[in-house]
Parts: structure tokens; C-alpha cells; sequence
């Protein structure tokens, strides 16, 4: 027979066991595929509940390149590689470099027209009594710029970040209160579109693509209100994509090409933002647009 040192040891051990742990403090539970459902519905809710507590309901989505920076850092960086080209002439790899930095300082304006235009959102809003706030990706590039615009009026701004395999930390400007982390892409896309009034889609790659075409579809498709898409850069948007090419092979309609506009200066952004809330309310009660009740 054990004594009965022995069996309070053996108690104290039980309650440190894994199998004793509850559930909902057991990371290693937590992480199983299983749990995925769980874990998707406990990254939606902690964003959401925190938002609700903050009253934060409608928001201006700002999205764009992560490898946009700002004239001086780009004309910094240009200089810096430049200098290491010429020293090391040999290495491609320095080259490569070299040629996307110096193509990348022509994008330098958009920094500073995102910034521009998130404190004309955060000065000059609210509209029809309505608070708006910015939200972006939460990284560097285009999303800086634009939570460094609502930082510099005075406002607080909102960063949905994501975890990825080279890991991407929030910009500086983000407020604290409102500097979230995903995991799941798909429920950080809908955290941008849940409370969006409108959608600024600055140059960018395969992640602005992807955040801009699924909000053009679920516009398209009545599960979201019509709001202000807007396309910032009509020159590059125009040279990547031919949208009106779409229209003419029947793939979208002619009048789809309405959903969204262009603009070249955050002035113009803001003035068709301002613009198309004369005509439709912002909180959707009275909207007439089809698919206006399906606000998420």
C-alpha cells in the first residue's frame, strides 16, 4: 500500500497532468484540426466584440501594397542599393533588387496620397452623424500610410494583421486598442467588409486582388450594400486589368463596371465618398440598392 506522502504526491501530479488541464486553457487542444471551427469562431468574436465595445460600426477599408514606402525611405533605399550594386556588380540577386527599387519610387506618391486621404476620412467625417474610421492590413507600405494619416489628425485607426511564414509585425501608427492578429484569412476578409462604408484599393499584388475582388463579388451578388469602391491610380488599375474586355466577353455585365470608380488624389477619393453618401444613407435603413439589407 502506497503511504500517504505518496498518494498526495501522486495527487499533486494529477492536477498537473495534461489530460487535467480544462479545455479552454490547453493550447495543445486548442491546436488540433479539430478545433478549427472553434478557433475560427473565437478570432471572429474577439475582433468583433471588441469593435462593438469601442462602438466602432462603420469604417473606410484601405488596401494596397506592402512594399509601397514613402519618397524619402524610397529614395533612401534606392541609394542604398545602388551603392551595393555598384560594389558588389556581380551579384544578380543585388540587381534584381536594385531594378524593383528603382520601379517601386514611382508608387512613393501613393504613400503620401493614402495618407492624405485618411486624414481628410478622419477630420472631416462623420457623415450623416456617422463616425467613420479607418481600417487597414495593419502592415507596412500602403497600410502604414494610411493609419500614420488618422494618427497624425488626431484620430485612432484600426490594423487587422496576419500571421504569416515571414512574420509581418503592425505598423507603429495602429491604436493599440485596435491592432488585431488573424491567423485565418478568410475571417480577417470579413472583418474588412463587415463594417465597411467604403473601399480604397491602392496599387498592389495577389493580396489586394484578393481583398478587392471579393468585396467587387459580394457587392455584385447582393451580399453586400452598395458602397464607394474606389480604384486609386487609374493608370495602373487600367493596365493591369481590362475590366470593360470582361464586359465585352460576357463575363461580367456593363453595368457592373458602376460598382466601382477611379480616383488619382485623395480629394477626389473622399469628395465621390462624400458624394455618393448625399443619395444613399449610411446606415442603409432607407437604401434602395438591391441587396441593402444585407449589411454583412
Amino acid at each position: 500500500m502506497p503511504t500517504k506522502l505518496e498518494l498526495e504526491k501522486r495527487s499533486l501530479e494529477l492536477t498537473h497532468s495534461h489530460a487535467y488541464r480544462k479545455a479552454y486553457t490547453d493550447p495543445a487542444f486548442l491546436s488540433k484540426n479539430e478545433l478549427r471551427p472553434v478557433r475560427l469562431q473565437l478570432e471572429l468574436l474577439k475582433t468583433e466584440m471588441a469593435l462593438a465595445a469601442h462602438g466602432v460600426n462603420a469604417t473606410v477599408v484601405i488596401f494596397g501594397s506592402a512594399r509601397v514606402c514613402g519618397e524619402d525611405d524610397a529614395a533612401s533605399r534606392l541609394a542604398e542599393l545602388r551603392k551595393m550594386s555598384l560594389k558588389y556588380p556581380a551579384d544578380a540577386t543585388l540587381k534584381a533588387k536594385y531594378i524593383t527599387a528603382k520601379r517601386l519610387t514611382r508608387s512613393a506618391k501613393y504613400y503620401e496620397e493614402a495618407r492624405k486621404l485618411t486624414r481628410l476620412v478622419s477630420k472631416h467625417g462623420p457623415l450623416d452623424g456617422t463616425k467613420l474610421m479607418v481600417v487597414t492590413g495593419g502592415g507596412p507600405g500602403i497600410m502604414e500610410a494610411a493609419n500614420r494619416g488618422a494618427y497624425e489628425a488626431g484620430c485612432k485607426s484600426i490594423g487587422l494583421n496576419i500571421t504569416l511564414p515571414q512574420e509581418q509585425g503592425p505598423n507603429p501608427y495602429i491604436s493599440p486598442e485596435f491592432c488585431f492578429r488573424f491567423h485565418y484569412f478568410a475571417v480577417r476578409k470579413m472583418h474588412f467588409v463587415m463594417r465597411a462604408r467604403a473601399l480604397v484599393a491602392f496599387p498592389g499584388g495577389f493580396g489586394t486582388m484578393d481583398e478587392l475582388f471579393e468585396v467587387l463579388t459580394l457587392v455584385q451578388t447582393g451580399k453586400k450594400r452598395r458602397l464607394p469602391i474606389i480604384l486609386f491610380g487609374r493608370k495602373y488599375w487600367n493596365d493591369i486589368i481590362n475590366f470593360k474586355n470582361m464586359a465585352k466577353w460576357g463575363y461580367i455585365s456593363y453595368e457592373d463596371l458602376d460598382l466601382f470608380k477611379f480616383a488619382d488624389t485623395a480629394e477626389e477619393a473622399w469628395k465621390i465618398i462624400v458624394d455618393f453618401y448625399k443619395t444613399h444613407p449610411i446606415d442603409g435603413k432607407t437604401h434602395n440598392d438591391p441587396g441593402s439589407e444585407k449589411i454583412n
